[in-house]
């Protein structure tokens, strides 16, 4: 049991500060090395590592970013936000429209990539219209993150949150719609007033689509992404078909291409993250045989922490997924989660979590470096500026939102 939990231990420090002293890995790389360590020193044996990994949630990621990278090949993101950035509006305007389509793509789609393809084209259009890019850019990565609650597949944790507790995505939809609306209400609000007579600024940004040119708009390929992404909307709507068995039949569809190349769309699949996922689910399933997690938490309850209580799960799903992300700390939780709602908090919370501070979130992380690759100064203390507010304001819609449904 001790090197169970030093294990752990390590494993977990090295999320929340996204490396190891002296070492060249990432949290992907720490997870994996934890899960290896457990295995070398006899902790669990390959069965039970196998036993403790969820294979639905692994596949339905994978189907959905196959997906996605169809979608990404044939130009589809890069042509939206083109035309959304060329769009004769006014600034406030703009970024109403740039946040609505965020936050719909990003609940469809995962907004990682979304931020990946879009970032570029607002940052050249920006700068084009002598537009200051950061407003927008804020607006693309937190939209991102407000948008992708709304359903159990926008994000990574929603998708193992919606597998592993078998919720339904109608179900799910109903109750995280309207926070989630009315936080992409919040954050359009929010940046507008912060940047109301600070739209125009001089051009700061090299005009330049990022480092590598952004795949050209293919109208057939990208027809193929989007029947592929509403053939599997209607299937999670309207059919009792297993979602991961669904958005499997739909990558293998997508790979049957005679144009774009399966080593192409397999190479835009992110196997860091699903290699993260395997880490993870090694080590807390290693932990959890232990026991450790369940004396904890009624050591906790006995003081007064009863974290099975909506108020208390929310606090600490917040303030985990801020520490060691919002995977990993989804991964700790789930077993606390037994009512009905508890589902609905978890990936609320998890998932509005991500705007507070620039590291919460691989969105954030990836407009910031879209920005910095272009000259825009868009640190830590810019992204807080706006972050902070629009985490507290989608947060206590959030809650509110849980609290009436909970009657």
């Amino acid at each position: 049991m001790a090197i169970v939990l030093v294990v752990f231990a390590i494993v977990y420090v090295g999320m929340i500060f996204g490396r190891l002293p002296q070492l060249a890995l990432d949290r992907t790389g720490i997870a994996l090395l934890g899960a290896i360590a457990l295995l070398a020193a006899g902790e669990i044996t390959l069965a039970q590592a196998g036993a403790s990994i969820d294979e639905p949630t692994l596949a339905l990621l994978f189907g959905l970013m196959v997906v996605s990278a169809q979608l990404q090949l044939g130009g589809f993101y890069g042509r939206v936000a083109s035309r959304l950035a060329t769009a004769a509006l006014s600034p406030r305007a703009l970024l109403a429209a740039l946040i609505a389509a965020t936050g719909a793509l990003s609940a469809i789609f995962t907004n990682d990539v979304v931020c990946l393809a879009m970032a570029p084209v607002w940052i050249a259009a920006c700068a084009r219209r002598n537009l200051d890019p950061v407003p927008f850019l804020l607006a693309l990565a937190c939209a991102s993150n407000v948008g992708s609650a709304a359903t159990l597949i926008g994000n990574p944790q929603n998708i193992l949150i919606g597998q592993a507790l078998s919720v339904s995505f109608n179900a799910y939809f109903v109750h995280a719609f309207v926070p989630a609306a009315l936080g992409l209400a919040a954050t359009w609000a929010i940046i507008a007033w912060q940047y109301r007579a600070a739209w125009h600024a001089p051009v700061r940004a090299s005009g330049k689509d990022g480092d590598v040119p952004a795949p050209a708009w293919d109208a057939w390929q990208s027809a193929k992404g989007i029947a592929a992404a509403v053939a599997l909307l209607v299937a999670f709507v309207a059919t009792p078909w297993p979602r991961e068995i669904a958005a499997l039949a739909a990558a293998g569809v997508l790979l049957l291409s005679r144009r774009l190349h399966s080593r192409d769309k397999l190479g835009l699949v992110d196997w860091q993250l699903l290699v993260l996922f395997l880490g993870l689910f090694v080590v807390n399933g290693a932990l959890a045989a232990t026991g450790a997690p369940a004396g904890a938490v009624a050591w906790l309850r006995a003081n007064g922490i009863d974290l099975a209580a909506p108020a208390w799960l929310f606090a600490v799903t917040v303030v985990l997924s801020n520490l060691v992300s919002n995977v990993p700390a989804v991964m700790l939780l789930l077993p606390l989660a037994r009512e009905p709602l508890d589902a609905t908090l978890l990936a609320l919370a998890s998932t509005l979590a991500g705007n507070l501070v620039l590291v919460g979130s691989i969105a954030n992380l990836i407009v910031a470096d879209a920005a910095m690759r272009s000259g825009i100064p868009f640190d830590w203390r810019v992204h807080a500026r706006t972050g902070v507010p629009v985490t507290v304001a989608t947060l206590a819609i959030a809650a509110a939102s849980l609290a009436w449904i909970g009657g």
